[in-house]
């Protein structure tokens, strides 16, 4: 018997950061089951403690600093 893990969705504009309430862009999940989202600053202000605690950490942040493809040459 095989079982796969379903993977988790991309971070959106409905997940927001636990502590400020902004879009969120690092989910942590701890070994206990639970989850933690934070936005940039607070992952990184945080993530020193959070590693010792975490099963896993997904981090986006490198979106905020991505072009879209769509944006005029002058925004690049």
């Amino acid at each position: 018997m095989t079982t796969a893990l379903a993977s988790r969705p991309t971070l959106n504009a409905h997940d927001r950061c636990d502590r400020c309430g902004a879009q969120a862009y690092i989910r942590v999940e701890l070994a206990g089951g639970g989850e933690l989202l934070f936005c940039g600053h607070h992952g990184r202000k945080h993530l020193d403690g959070l590693r010792s605690v975490a099963l896993r950490i997904h981090d986006e942040t490198e979106r905020l600093t991505d072009v879209p493809a769509s944006a005029a040459d002058e925004e690049r």
